[in-house]
């Protein structure tokens, strides 16, 4: 039942993502803008490739793993219509939190870093995907399974979702009217793919952006005479972009922290489990280091922990 669930959701979205792939090449060249890199759009591809090739590896464990949990399921659905918007909404939750994780936890960014590491933004960057992210990803819905829903109808509506999710990888759509209150838009997207200090780690969401709004993590696409022109990518761009650095490059930053000889294992657990940017000398800077000083703050460090004043 999954395989047609999957094959169905491909059947319909393949000849869609060939069309709007074409059409921005072709509106984008109109325009002249460069949108799109040979090497850029090879290295996603490569990256998609990866995801889901590991993600066919350990379907079946994730999924037995979420079938146990079904069946000890404490609660049971009735209506149909109920069920399947209670799945939709419930998904995109946990995926924000999953999300903000992957930001906000270092030993996560590794994996996610790949997805942000591009700087372009087309639908092509949509499917550059984080490569170890399905190792740990089912755990999040667990909850799902517990609370009665189906494992094959919640990967469905992880799928169905991570569609939308291509679809606002773009600079051709500006916004979206009322759409923009409810639903994550390109405009919200492209504030979370910027490097811009005051746009790090905003916009979660994937399908709804009622939960940034929520949890403080929303921030609105401004203009040139507001704020400053969008700078996609990482905060120092990855310095050489071979298949494997793109994978590993920030595995291999978090190693050499951890043989550091000048620090304890509280630091190396904080250069692990710590936010992306944090070191115990202020040598780097987390996002929220990265706003304060845009903003004008002063941040001093006190026994290895950074404080605002």
């Amino acid at each position: 039942m999954q395989a047609i669930y999957e094959q169905f959701l491909i059947l319909i979205s393949t000849p869609v993502y060939i069309v709007i792939i074409g059409v921005e090449l072709l509106l984008s060249n109109y325009q002249h803008k460069k949108i799109y890199k040979w090497k850029d759009t090879g290295a996603n591809i490569y990256l998609m490739l990866l995801n889901a090739s590991l993600d066919l590896f350990v379907r079946g464990v994730y999924l037995f793993i979420l079938s146990y949990f079904y069946h000890n399921r404490i609660i049971s659905f009735v209506n149909i219509i109920v069920y399947w918007g209670a799945l939709l909404v419930a998904e995109d939750f946990l995926y924000y939190w999953l999300h903000r994780f992957d930001h906000e936890i270092r030993l996560f960014w590794a994996v996610h870093v790949t997805h942000h590491s591009s700087q372009q933004l087309n639908f092509s960057v949509g499917f550059r995907s984080s490569v170890f992210q399905p190792l740990y990803r089912f755990t999040y819905f667990i909850p799902l399974a517990l609370l009665g829903f189906k494992p094959i109808d919640i990967a469905f509506a992880y799928s169905a979702t991570q569609i939308w999710g291509i679809f606002v990888h773009t600079e051709l759509i500006k916004k979206m009217g009322w759409l923009e209150y409810v639903l994550v838009t390109p405009s919200h997207h492209r504030v979370h793919h910027a490097s811009n200090p005051k746009y790090l780690d905003m916009n979660m969401g994937m399908f709804l952006i009622i939960w940034d709004k929520l949890f403080g993590t929303f921030q609105p696409e401004l203009t040139v005479e507001e704020y400053q022109s969008l700078k996609y990518g990482l905060t120092k761009p990855i310095e050489k972009e071979t298949p494997i650095n793109i994978v590993f490059h920030e595995w291999s930053s978090i190693h050499r922290d951890l043989i550091r000889k000048d620090i304890g294992w509280k630091d190396k657990l904080l250069y692990v489990f710590g936010p992306p940017g944090w070191s115990h000398d202020g040598s780097r800077k987390t996002s929220k280091e990265l706003r304060q000083a845009e903003n004008g703050e002063s941040i001093i460090i006190k026994s290895g922990n950074p404080a605002v004043i």
